[in-house]
């Protein structure tokens, strides 16, 4: 999915507010910390991540809610430098290409 491969891509090169470009403004957004809503929260979250981050993700399942609305649910492997992946699940409404939601579950 192009907006999700942007978005790694922006991890990647550690460029916040790439990433922040692909979530809608009114975004509401739920990282491993406590959520945020719109693009400065999502940009300050991923300024805040370690250099060298990355996220290899794998869609699981997708269902379109309404025209130019889509869940996708996936699987995330955030890998690090200096310490161990973190698997998550992450669920993620797009509206119109952007991502309007977004909620990471880290399972134990």
């Amino acid at each position: 999915m192009k907006v999700l491969d942007e978005w790694a891509a922006g991890i990647a090169a550690h460029d916040p507010k790439a990433v922040a470009a692909l979530f809608t403004e009114d975004a509401i957004f739920q990282g491993l910390h406590p959520y945020g809503v719109g693009r400065d929260a999502v940009a300050e979250y991923y300024d805040s991540q370690p250099l060298g981050l990355t996220a290899k993700y794998d869609v699981l399942e997708t269902r379109q809610l309404a025209d130019g609305v889509t869940l996708v649910y996936l699987t995330v492997d955030f890998s690090f430098t200096d310490r161990p992946t973190i698997t998550v699940n992450l669920s993620v409404v797009l509206r119109d290409g952007l991502i309007a939601h977004y909620q990471v579950s880290r399972l134990t």
